[in-house]
């Protein structure tokens, strides 16, 4: 802004002075030079304030997601655990803040740095810069630990504590922070925004991280929830599943109306700025990246209503009954599928977005049960084989007036390959998806794996039946009278329907 607002005492003097009286001139034209400069200076200052006070609520927002987090993660297991999942949400965003403080931001984004990891601001050294102010750091943790949350659900209710301790640093201080740094980074090699050697000429278009957060989560899920095995009683004898049913279904409507909220400072949050004009003539200027912000807010919210909507009638076909909770997992799957793209398409391309996320979970819950998967959040499901789909969905769908506006105003820049744009964009996501089940393969895969040899990864099994609030938290979670406890049996109290939701000890 600066640099458009500036002014030149050498321009003005020979049209203040008139052919006469030049030294007054020149002294009249260095005062409203001198003026003029100071306004331009109130205006720059007031555009970092408006963007960095846009950033700081937007980090609010996609902070209020972990209380989301932990309520669907409470709402989604039994009674006797909800403690348990309950501290590993607080430990995944007070650990999580630690490490990403110490390593993970100066990982992600250190520049400068060479393609594959940062090298600077560890410990928020030499902070802030011009690039970088304290509400960058503040909103990036929150993503880290977004990702150690989504984890978190996978291994519930049969995992030790100290591995969630292990694991969420783990992944907050180094897994995380260096994919981030390969796609959102100005030095990584697969961002759109590096300045030379762009991935297939287009870089990844990964907008708020269908891969870089939610793939991440997802995979390091999936393996954590392999190595471990499936709940005990959740696959029968002849192999049939069996529905280990979460205590209550308030909770996780509860955590996903939160988790809604917070998507809308995860996706349009992620544009860190909202002071700038696409306008090129005075006619057009209302046009900005405010427009881009709600158009934004938009796509997120039409893919996930339309997910939700599929999954309803979807649910309803295949098994014959509306159910709340394969609702709120079909909706969050939606808005899993469109943060890779939610800035660079069109509102109807979301419908579609939405609606093939829906099938993707509900076909990725079938085949796990096929497979004895136990997953009791479908975490590794909705996060990780929606946020494929989204990052697919971007190669495809990304419309090129979008694309040019946002990632520099090239206008021969690939864009989405159904939209006419070649298929440099979708062979760049292709590989994000492969390079980031490598990478989070290898490293989470390699630590689960660590873990379960030093037998410091699953409780055993007599903690698992009793329960982990009861075992390795002091008690459990809601107040039962003593009957009930010593009976074992919470049916009236939770309205049960099953023996494992009724016991205590089951």
């Amino acid at each position: 802004m600066a640099s458009s607002l500036s002014c030149s005492a050498s321009d003005l003097i020979p049209l203040l002075s008139g052919g006469a009286n030049a030294t007054a001139a020149a002294a009249a034209a260095e005062y409203i030079c001198g003026r003029f400069d100071t306004v331009a200076g109130k205006f720059t200052d007031a555009a970092y304030a408006i963007d960095n006070t846009y950033l700081l609520f937007s980090a609010y927002l996609v902070f209020s997601m972990q209380l989301g987090f932990a309520m669907l993660c409470a709402g989604s297991v039994r009674a006797k655990n909800t403690m348990n999942i309950m501290l590993t949400n607080v430990i995944d965003a007070a650990a999580g803040g630690l490490f990403y403080y110490l390593f993970g931001f100066a990982f992600a984004f250190g520049a400068p740095s060479n393609g594959f990891i940062g090298k600077h601001f560890f410990g928020m050294n030499d902070f802030p810069k011009p690039s970088f102010d304290y509400p960058y750091f503040l909103y990036q943790w929150t993503f880290a630990i977004a990702a150690a949350g989504i984890t978190s659900g996978s291994i519930a209710e049969r995992t030790q504590f100290v591995a969630y301790l292990i694991y969420s640093s783990f992944l907050t201080g180094l897994v995380y922070p260096i994919v981030s740094h390969w796609f959102w980074s100005s030095d990584g090699w697969a961002s759109p925004a590096r300045s030379h050697d762009l991935l297939f000429q287009s870089g990844v278009i990964d907008f708020a991280g269908s891969g870089v957060v939610h793939m991440v989560g997802g995979i390091a899920g999936l393996w954590g929830a392999l190595i471990e095995g499936p709940r005990i009683g959740r696959f029968g004898q002849s192999s049939k599943p069996v529905a280990l049913r979460g205590h209550s279904a308030t909770l996780v409507v509860l955590g996903t109306f939160l988790l809604w909220f917070g998507w809308y400072g995860f996706n349009p949050g992620s544009f860190a700025t909202i002071f700038k004009s696409y306008g090129t003539t005075p006619g057009d200027s209302f046009y900005g990246q405010w427009s881009a912000v709600g158009r934004t807010a938009v796509t997120t919210t039409l893919a996930g209503c339309t997910a939700a909507l599929t999954t309803l009638f979807g649910k309803r076909l295949i098994d014959g009954y509306w159910n709340v909770t394969d609702v709120c997992n079909g909706l969050l799957g939606g808005f899993a599928a469109i943060t890779s793209g939610c800035s660079v398409v069109e509102p109807w391309a979301a419908l579609i977005c939405g609606f093939v996320a829906a099938w993707v979970l509900m076909g990725f819950n079938k085949l796990a049960e096929k497979l004895e998967f136990d997953d009791p959040l479908e975490a590794a499901q909705l996060h990780g084989g929606c946020g494929a789909w989204g990052i697919i969905f971007t190669g495809l769908f990304a419309d090129k007036r979008y694309v040019a506006e946002i990632f520099g105003g090239d206008p021969n820049r690939p864009y989405g390959l159904l939209m006419g744009g070649g298929g440099r964009l979708l062979a760049a996501h292709v590989v994000q998806i492969l390079v980031i089940t490598g990478w989070v393969s290898l490293t989470m895969g390699t630590l689960f794996y660590i873990l379960h040899k030093l037998k410091l990864l699953r409780i055993p099994s007599e903690d698992e039946i009793a329960g982990v609030d009861p075992t390795s938290h002091g008690g459990l979670a809601y107040m039962y009278t003593e009957d009930e406890i010593k009976n074992g049996i919470m049916v009236k109290r939770t309205g049960g329907d099953n023996d494992d939701q009724g016991q205590l000890g089951v």
